[in-house]
């Protein structure tokens, strides 16, 4: 039985540390205690659990078959045990905390900012920090308790078992160019007069290039040879001014930027929705309920003015 009192914290601080660092003696100096005491501590534990959790070989310390299981659950006490940390830290000082967020294109420009904008006027010393990544990368890092929510589009599949939506508005998604783009002189311009000009796609395996790949299939149009695939709303922005580039966008970014114009192209089958990702589980710390609420009030003004 594991509920006997005999299975420690320091336990499941070891195992992760041996399977982190892949060495005995790197994990020892990780946890400031002597290598045979990390030896004595492996043994006890896989005594306690009647299994063997790693194998040494010629790459150092690798968990076997029952090793990974334990760790995936040793991972998660870990994370629940962070987050209790940071919970309590909060509520003894409520003006103070940190909240890290994520964020991919849709809702960088005027729904987190706005939202961040609110919450730092009201509590000024919580410290937000915004991480830019593709959306497999920020849910990995979300899973992970890495970071407490990711802003941007959620996708019509199925849900990402573990995690849980929270729906906050509609931002439509537009084939965007700079203002001086050729292509908005053609009275009505179709996806197959745009080829000859280079593209900024979405990543190959995010929800959206694929369907772009499919609006460009249903049309019986290639895809375009000239392409390029870029996450950063920077690099994307300054690739649309300073060449006759293409993108598909969130029309708020356009409609925000004077160097940049919506192409007359309806995109049919293309989501919309723009909301907040959690964890399943997650008790938020109070810092990151805060945003959650700004948030929720940045996009009940979008939709009205929408």
């Amino acid at each position: 039985m594991l509920t006997d009192g005999r299975l420690k914290l320091r336990h499941l601080a070891l195992a992760l540390a041996i399977a982190q660092h892949g060495s005995m003696i790197r994990a020892a100096e990780s946890l400031h205690v002597t290598q045979p005491v990390l030896t004595r501590g492996l043994q006890e534990l896989e005594r306690i659990l009647e299994v063997k959790l790693f194998d040494r070989n010629p790459r150092g310390m690798v968990p076997t078959v029952f090793g990974e299981s334990f760790l995936e659950h040793a991972r998660a006490v870990d994370l629940h045990l962070r987050d209790a940390r940071r919970y309590l830290n909060e509520l003894a000082d409520a003006t103070v905390g940190t909240v890290v967020v994520g964020i991919h294109l849709a809702g960088s420009n005027l729904l987190l900012p706005r939202a961040i904008a609110s919450m730092k006027a009201a509590r000024p010393r919580v410290t937000i920090i915004v991480r830019e990544a593709s959306p497999d990368l920020l849910r990995s890092s979300l899973v992970a308790g890495e970071i407490d929510l990711i802003v941007g589009r959620l996708t019509s599949g199925e849900p990402v078992t573990g995690l849980r939506h929270v729906a906050l508005h509609a931002e439509p998604i537009r084939l965007v160019a700079a203002k001086s783009h050729p292509a908005l002189a053609l009275p009505t311009p179709r996806l197959e007069d745009l080829l000859g000009y280079p593209w900024i796609l979405p990543g190959s395996q995010t929800e959206l290039r694929r369907e772009l790949d499919t609006l460009f299939l249903n049309s019986d149009v290639p895809l375009p040879d000239n392409r390029i695939e870029c996450t950063s709303l920077l690099t994307v922005r300054t690739l649309l001014v300073e060449t006759q580039g293409i993108a598909m966008l969130p029309a708020t970014i356009a409609d925000a930027d004077d160097s940049l114009a919506v192409l007359p192209i309806e995109l049919t089958n293309i989501t919309r929705r723009v909301g907040v990702t959690l964890r399943e589980s997650q008790h938020l710390n109070p810092s990151a309920a805060m945003l959650l609420e700004h948030l929720q009030a940045a996009a009940a003004v979008l939709r009205e003015s929408a």
